[in-house]
């Protein structure tokens, strides 16, 4: 009964520093072993489904010279006796594999399919940059399968939660545009910024013939939603002091500022359009 009620990450830090062979060699239970490259196989429900052809070339090349120095996490292969399934470590065996090595250092352990997972997404979100949309997918499957919150899962991944709901509202995005992000032809950047927007593709088609950047994907987001200009949400003129601080706040916060002045007692407004940009605001504010 307390292991089902165990708390997402919990041990997982611990089983990664555990890869190190200096630690492994001192663990109860088995240390480090040699195992052939050809009885070890990919984990089918692995968070990363893209590897850069360019990294995994280069870090082959520096295989074949230094070795494998982290050994790879793996348990007893499911339904495959006497085969092992990687747990940690898909990258450094694809590149083994391409530097022509036959076996590869191990650390073996029985995980169940949960532990599995949580520790490949734990490990490729805190250890290497996870495609956006692999990411946000590895975030619905622990909420959705294991029904962990975002805020168990914000916790175990060292992210905030509006970074796990942020990530997770790409996956809202129609298919075309995802197509784009998945190719890295838009950042997530840009993706959130036209995420809620009425026609998301076309908005989507713009930013890449215009080659915008994120601010002006913003800009052309706003400008999407029909929002007037600053100048229409101004009931009266403004002094040029008044205009010029609007910007400065404006310009060190990327948000949108408004003062409202009326004989030295008044109103500041600032709009955000991500829970990222609210996140970093409050930072601000509290120091923190």
């Amino acid at each position: 009964m307390a292991e089902a009620r165990r708390g997402l990450g919990r041990g997982l830090s611990a089983l990664l520093d555990e890869v190190d062979p200096a630690l492994a060699a001192a663990t109860p239970g088995g240390g480090v072993q040699e195992t052939p490259l050809d009885l070890i196989q990919p984990n089918p429900d692995q968070p990363r489904r893209s590897f850069s052809d360019e990294e995994l070339a280069s870090l082959a090349e520096s295989i074949k010279i230094q070795g494998i120095l982290q050994p790879l996490l793996v348990r007893p292969a499911p339904h495959a006796p006497g085969r092992f399934e990687i747990v940690a470590g898909e990258r450094r065996w694809r590149a083994a594999r391409k530097a022509g090595l036959a076996a590869a250092p191990t650390l073996v352990r029985e995980l169940d399919d949960r532990e599995v997972l949580e520790i490949g997404i734990v490990e490729n979100v805190q250890r290497e940059d996870l495609n956006p949309l692999d990411e946000a997918n590895a975030y619905r499957t622990l909420i959705e399968k294991f029904g962990h919150t975002q805020v168990a899962v914000a916790g175990a991944v060292g992210k905030s939660r509006s970074h796990i709901a942020n990530a997770m509202r790409l996956l809202q995005l129609p298919a075309t545009v995802q197509d784009h992000l998945q190719s890295g032809r838009l950042t997530a950047g840009h993706a959130r910024a036209i995420a809620a927007a009425e026609d998301p593709a076309a908005l989507a088609e713009q930013i890449l013939a215009g080659g915008l950047n994120v601010r002006e994907a913003e800009t052309l987001a706003r400008q999407d939603k029909g929002r007037p200009a600053k100048a229409s949400k101004r009931a009266l003129p403004k002094d040029t002091d008044t205009l010029a601080l609007e910007n400065d706040l404006a310009e060190v916060l990327g948000m949108w500022v408004e003062i409202a002045d009326r004989g030295g007692v008044g109103e500041l407004k600032i709009r955000y359009e991500t829970l990222e940009q609210l996140d970093d605001l409050c930072r601000r504010l509290t120091r923190s």
